[in-house]
């Protein structure tokens, strides 16, 4: 699994220019158009969180814990409802931000959460984070699918039979490449065209120690021994609609935003490791490598029908 490093590499660096971009509880994963484009960022954002509500079944009074909760944007919609809400992250500078507006978050690993930890839930959801639960490392040591179904394990054991979880996550799709021909960190980024390959390595460095379940049985698979399915769809082009969103939310002129900016020249100057992480952004990988099918991406609704 992906440690606090490697998440904050990515999640708390980007911390105040998302937040000065999306506001303070922003949602970070990918919202629901369900392919009506002409919503805003925000209504889709809502519709996704309203369809997680209805079918997890909570409402008022529900105890819900979101695993990985970002910046808290569904802990934030779920309290407008009275739910009693839990959340709990890793990534450090989304922590903090929680509890500085807050939320009733944790700052610690998912993976030890136990039902000893805050007791049982009538809801778990979680968007994005299963995507940081295998590494590299573990995928090489032919671990992943032992990574997954101890997750699902680790899920069901925090709910009732009956019980649902909510899970939204990237996926490898139909053109995922070979593992073996991946160039890790050898990859030249400041160049215009890249390779499947190469779009691989970049992402790679983009969400260090993170390696995503191959397709939707991926996690399916591990599930089935606590779990049936309720329902499933495809994510991916409301995924590229939301990166496309973000991106233009993150140039919108805002006077805070560009002083932040200003204040990371010098960084930008005397660190390589800064400049080759804004050059990364810049090549769209995490766009591009959607549109080519590199990726995919999955909205799942669990219940659990055994212990």
């Amino acid at each position: 699994m992906a440690v606090q490093s490697d998440l904050d590499a990515h999640y708390t660096v980007m911390d105040e220019i998302f937040r000065l971009s999306l506001g303070e509880m922003g949602a970070y994963s990918a919202a629901r158009f369900d392919g009506d484009f002409s919503m805003t960022l925000e209504a889709a954002q809502e519709k996704k969180h309203k369809f997680i509500v209805d079918n997890c079944n909570i409402k008022k009074g529900s105890k819900v814990l979101d695993m990985g909760c970002g910046w808290g944007a569904f802990i934030n919609y779920m309290n407008k409802m009275g739910v009693n809400t839990y959340g709990a992250v890793l990534a450090k500078g989304q922590a903090d931000a929680c509890i500085k507006n807050g939320l009733n978050v944790k700052h610690m690993d998912t993976k030890l959460i136990t039902p000893e930890t805050f007791g049982k839930f009538d809801a778990v959801t979680a968007m994005g984070s299963p995507e940081h639960l295998c590494s590299v490392e573990e995928y090489k040591a032919g671990k992943q699918k032992e990574v997954y179904e101890t997750y699902m394990k680790q899920v069901a054991s925090l709910l009732p039979v009956g019980g649902r979880f909510y899970c939204q996550t990237m996926v490898f799709g139909p053109a995922m490449v070979k593992f073996e021909d991946i160039p890790f960190g050898k990859v030249d980024i400041w160049k215009k065209e890249f390779t499947n390959e190469e779009l691989m390595a970049i992402i790679c460095d983009v969400f260090p120690g993170s390696w995503l379940p191959y397709g939707s049985e991926g996690l399916t698979e591990p599930a089935n021994k606590y779990f049936k399915l309720v329902h499933i769809d495809s994510g991916r082009l409301d995924y590229m609609e939301t990166i496309e969103r973000w991106s233009e939310a993150f140039l919108k002129p805002n006077l805070k935003k560009y002083l932040y900016f200003a204040s990371l020249i010098p960084r930008y100057l005397t660190k390589k490791s800064f400049r080759d992480f804004i050059q990364r952004w810049n090549t769209d990988a995490n766009l591009i490598i959607f549109e080519r099918k590199i990726f995919e991406h999955y909205r799942m609704v669990f219940e659990k029908v055994r212990d």
